[in-house]
């Protein structure tokens, strides 16, 4: 496996000055760039896909291992206070379980009928999004095969070309990220873009869903002061009113930032909400 492989740039690298580790260690970052651009007509497809699924009510999945697994974690807990988008309707498949977020549990990512049970929990309206580096992985690949049978949309994030994960998902979407600096270690160059792959992956669905207004997180759950202010800031620019404006409004809305912006605009609450749904969640629809 190219990620897995020894590459003669860094041999001897122990042996280097810190500042030539670091810059090595800085050059594989940007090959990982490179990689997710590469991966763009990928992404974008399977983004498409996902949405058509989710707009029918379906839950977005993630499975992965180790730390694939963590960074699939990590964007599918960011969906509800960036974008709100229910977490009853996000599901992450860990191989190890929850112990694994915070430690290594590797023996786990062995477990292929897990992967499998867990894949079985999806169905037609589902998305479930697949990661792992070396792309074999059995966990992931059970709970990739698993839900694909049970007719899911299916994304597999990889590392190595060819690999079975590529061609046991749906959509695939290969990071080409080659051999790291440290032979094997792919929380470096592949953990980066599988990161970077997933941020574009997930904010264009949210994005297409209706979390995102203009380049304003719409969608935004204001559970902080930090976040009140933002949210009355969005409502004032959107609705074209001063922030006491806006705060009404948002009250007057529990807080909910599309909603505000109607009732800003002079709607009632319950009229904003059915004016939302008839837009599929989508302001700008709402608002013409």
């Amino acid at each position: 496996m190219r990620t897995e492989a020894q590459t003669p740039r860094y041999r001897g690298l122990d042996a280097w000055p810190p500042r030539e580790i670091l810059e090595a260690l800085l050059e594989r970052q940007f090959s990982a760039l490179a990689a997710v651009r590469a991966a763009l007509p990928a992404i974008e497809a399977a983004a498409l896909a996902a949405r058509d699924r989710l707009r029918g009510g379906g839950r977005l999945a993630y499975a992965g291992a180790g730390t694939s697994g963590r960074l699939a974690l990590l964007d599918a807990v960011e969906l509800y206070p960036t974008f709100g988008w229910p977490k009853e309707r996000t599901l992450v498949f860990l191989a190890g379980g929850e112990r694994a977020a915070f430690e290594a549990v590797e023996e786990a990512e062995d477990d292929e009928a897990a992967g499998r049970a867990a894949g079985s929990r999806l169905g037609a309206q589902d998305v479930l999004v697949g990661v792992s580096a070396s792309g074999r992985t059995p966990f992931v690949l059970g709970a990739v095969e698993a839900a694909r049978e049970r007719g899911a949309l299916t994304l597999g994030v990889a590392n190595n070309p060819g690999s079975p994960l590529l061609q046991a998902a749906e959509h695939p979407v290969l990071l080409d990220t080659g051999p790291e600096v440290i032979a094997g270690s792919t929380r470096l160059a592949a953990g980066t873009a599988q990161k970077v792959a997933l941020n574009l992956f997930s904010t264009l669905v949210m994005t297409l869903l209706g979390g995102v207004y203009d380049n304003l997180m719409v969608g935004v759950v204001p559970t902080n002061e930090k976040l009140r202010r933002r949210a009355a800031e969005i409502v004032a620019r959107i609705a074209g009113v001063d922030e006491e404006a806006a705060e009404r409004a948002l009250r007057r809305a529990d807080y909910e930032v599309k909603t505000a912006v109607l009732v800003a605009r002079g709607l009632s609450p319950e009229e904003a909400r059915v004016r939302l749904l008839e837009a599929g969640g989508r302001l700008r629809e709402a608002l013409r």
